[in-house]
């Protein structure tokens, strides 16, 4: 199965490319639905700008600090722009991730910051 060194983790890194070429570590929050994985993050957070830029990326299972925990993956990454895999998206998440998840969605809704929310589905590379 794609991603087995992550079906235990709560963390991973998602290694994205600067158009220099020099690697950017992320630790994030993942779910996994069969072969793909979701991730949540900000429309304008650098890692989408770089996604837009060269979808090839490395996952790697981490801790919340991001130190790498496994191997890593080559894998692709693709921004989600249908509402209902984006909705699927979030209640995987939020029954991983249980109440953390949704205070984080709570202290969003204060800021404004749920209508500033992107999805990324990855897929393993081929």
């Amino acid at each position: 199965m794609a991603f087995e060194n992550l079906q235990s983790q709560q963390f991973m890194n998602l290694i994205t490319y600067r158009k220099s070429g020099v690697a950017v570590r992320t630790p994030v929050w993942f779910v996994q639905d069969g072969t793909s994985l979701y991730v949540m993050t900000g429309k304008d957070a650098g890692k989408i700008k770089r996604i837009r830029n060269n979808p090839s990326i490395v996952v790697e299972p981490s801790d919340r600090a991001g130190k790498t925990l496994g191997a890593e993956q080559s894998a692709h990454a693709q921004l989600i722009s249908d509402p209902a895999i984006e909705a699927r998206a979030s209640t995987l998440l939020n029954q991983k991730y249980g109440f953390m998840k949704r205070m984080f969605d709570f202290m969003a809704l204060l800021s404004g910051g749920l209508k500033n929310r992107a999805y990324i589905v990855i897929t393993p590379a081929q």
